[in-house]
């Protein structure tokens, strides 16, 4: 049994040093949400009566990452054992993107399919879901290499009940390369589709990492271009606090980039609608707050 009292004082302190939230704001949310849904992660790793691994997807800007600490602060309150681990974890190391980028000029950024090590995501929620403890787990330091990012000390995780793995475009599957043929803007010139076709071929390759997932949360914003607006606040937001942050310009082509990798109309509209392979949609409205949560 959990001490909701405690629950409550530990999400409140989170929430006000990282999101400023009231405190009748948080009760709200972990009310009617995040309680809600961490209960529901525990009753599942206790039916399968092994590790869980749950699958978070959202475009840039939606909020995974903190829901995900949020959920594993309410879990580990509730008796069990989290490992948080991102997509981001996963990223080839610095030299290898190098080559990679190498190879292919248009891996301007980190974060497209093929910049990971798919193998190296399979080692560890295996090793995890047959509890082969302690497990390895990588970790990513993005501020190494000027903000290019490399692989730093890993973590030697004991226990793990339920592994939180979060990502742009986890549980992402390959779509019919016909939908290029006439697709949405960004992806505008020859160019553009011959790259998001080849993004969606790589797709393939991240498939058995996919099989791993028992279950896969989407937050969904109301609107795509939402994650152009969010990520302009937070760079505003950097800049304020003296830090380095990119431009309107720059902060347009580095979002834009994504959507032509991987655009959410394409990929993403369509897996919400197959109950077969998401299990929760969280709507996530322009102001960050959670909108419908559909079954």
């Amino acid at each position: 049994m959990t001490n909701d009292k405690s629950v409550f004082r530990d999400v409140l302190e989170f929430c006000q040093t990282h999101l400023q939230m009231q405190p009748q704001a948080v009760s709200e949310v972990l009310g009617n949400v995040w309680l809600p849904l961490a209960k529901k992660l525990v009753s599942h790793r206790q039916q399968l009566n092994r590790p869980l691994i749950q699958g978070f997807l959202g475009v840039q800007g939606t909020g995974k990452t903190t829901l995900c600490r949020v959920l594993a602060l309410i879990i580990e309150h509730l008796g069990y054992h989290t490992l948080n681990l991102s997509l981001d974890d996963l990223y080839k190391t610095y030299r290898d993107r190098q080559i990679l980028k190498q190879h292919d000029p248009r891996l301007i950024w980190r974060g497209p399919p093929g910049t990971h090590d798919v193998e190296l995501g399979l080692t560890v929620l295996d090793k995890i879901r047959s509890c082969e403890l302690p497990v390895s787990v990588p970790r990513f330091d993005k501020s190494a290499y000027n903000g290019a990012g490399d692989r730093t000390t890993p973590e030697i995780v004991t226990n793990a009940d339920i592994v939180l793995f979060e990502g742009w475009f986890v549980g992402v599957r390959p779509i019919d390369p016909s939908a290029f043929d006439h697709p949405p803007p960004p992806i505008l010139t020859p160019e553009d589709q011959a790259f998001a076709r080849d993004i969606n071929h790589k797709l393939r390759d991240y498939l058995p990492l996919w099989e791993r997932l028992d279950s896969l949360i989407v937050l969904y914003p109301k609107d795509y271009r939402l994650s152009l607006k969010w990520r302009q606040q937070a760079e505003q937001q950097m800049i304020a606090l003296g830090k380095p942050g990119m431009t309107g310009p720059e902060i347009e082509q580095f979002v834009k980039y994504f959507w032509c990798s991987l655009h959410p109309e394409l990929f993403i509209k369509p897996l919400i609608e197959s109950p077969t392979l998401v299990d929760l949609v969280i709507e996530i409205n322009s102001d960050h707050s959670f909108g419908n949560i559909l079954s």
